[in-house]
């Protein structure tokens, strides 16, 4: 079945920088374009960047751009966002999500804080 698993969450201070990972497997992930998004208790899940098949062609949200890429490596079925300059508002959960198939990881923390 479809698996999506996120990793590289932590602790990190103002103007840090952090690499996620997302793991797929049970699915052509070559061929699916891939996303990120994140999520702070009490408020609704936000789209954070996204990727087609290929990585040809990527897009980030307003509030991240500039800050954030997203990236792919197709040989080992894994998608990135490598995240820099972060600020306290980053703060959240960030999934990986497969729109194709709608799936999602279980998500990891991302804290910035000094």
């Amino acid at each position: 079945q479809v698996q999506l698993v996120e990793s590289g969450g932590g602790l990190v201070q103002p103007g840090g920088s952090l690499r996620l990972s997302c793991a797929a497997s049970g699915f052509t992930f070559s061929t699916s374009a891939m996303n990120w998004y994140r999520q702070v208790p009490g408020k609704q899940r936000e789209f954070v960047a996204a990727i087609t098949s290929v990585g040809g062609d990527s897009v980030a949200a307003d509030p991240v751009k500039g800050r954030f890429t997203i990236s792919r490596d197709n040989a080992k079925n894994t998608v990135y966002l490598q995240m820099n300059n972060l600020k306290p508002e980053d703060t959240a959960v960030y999934y990986c999500n497969a729109p194709r198939f709608n799936a999602w990881g279980q998500g990891t923390q991302v804290n910035v804080s000094s």
